[in-house]
């Protein structure tokens, strides 16, 4: 299912697309997860529009994308806040994605888009909403897959505020990161696979 867009949400769901690249996002469960990456800033130039976009990534020890949240800035000939969470496909539209920040009550985030591969849900960008996540310690968003059953994933917020203050990467910074990221992913699946195969060695010369 896919929904119109208006130009403004079509820009930051284009801006949010250029940094989430995984190419699936499986209902993965989260502890099958690597630890989330860091949260940082990068910002870049699309449609005659200063787009910035504070973000974070969960992603499963073989690489792919569980869940991923920007916090989109577009300012010039498209004006908006947008703060977006991308889940895997397969979920139920109407109860959309609740966002919840340590225990205080939950948010709901409507899906904007969902394509064959993955689900976006957003809502504006608030200064409530900022400052809460700069006092917060955790948040968590849940969506609901298609079996209805709740899918929590819970992202820390440390260093949160100073990626959303602080100065926004450089391509090659953000470049290196990603490499550096797909490098303890590639690691941790090869430690997994290895273990797997001293099992299997060991069991057969047990029998």
């Amino acid at each position: 299912m896919m929904f119109t867009l208006n130009n403004a949400t079509r820009t930051a769901v284009s801006a949010l697309a250029l940094v989430f690249t995984a190419a699936a996002m499986p209902a993965v469960a989260q502890d099958a997860a690597a630890p989330a990456a860091k949260w940082f800033k990068t910002c870049s130039k699309q449609e005659e529009s200063d787009i910035c976009v504070v973000q974070n990534q969960l992603v499963a020890a073989n690489g792919q994308l569980i869940t991923a949240v920007g916090l989109i800035t577009v300012e010039g000939k498209v004006n908006r806040k947008l703060l977006q969470v991308t889940v895997p496909s397969a979920r139920l539209i109407p109860p959309g994605v609740l966002m919840q920040i340590d225990d205080a009550k939950g948010t709901k985030l409507d899906y904007a888009v969902c394509l064959p591969d993955r689900c976006t849900a957003e809502i504006p960008l608030t200064d409530a909403i900022i400052a809460s996540l700069k006092k917060g310690g955790n948040v968590v968003f849940t969506s609901i897959n298609f079996r209805r059953a709740p899918n929590p994933i819970k992202i820390p917020l440390e260093g949160f505020t100073g990626a959303f203050d602080g100065e926004a990467m450089s391509q090659s910074q953000a470049e290196e990161r990603q490499r550096m990221l797909q490098e303890a992913m590639q690691k941790k699946q090869e430690e997994r696979n290895k273990a797997i195969t001293d099992a299997q060695n060991a069991a057969k010369q047990g029998n």
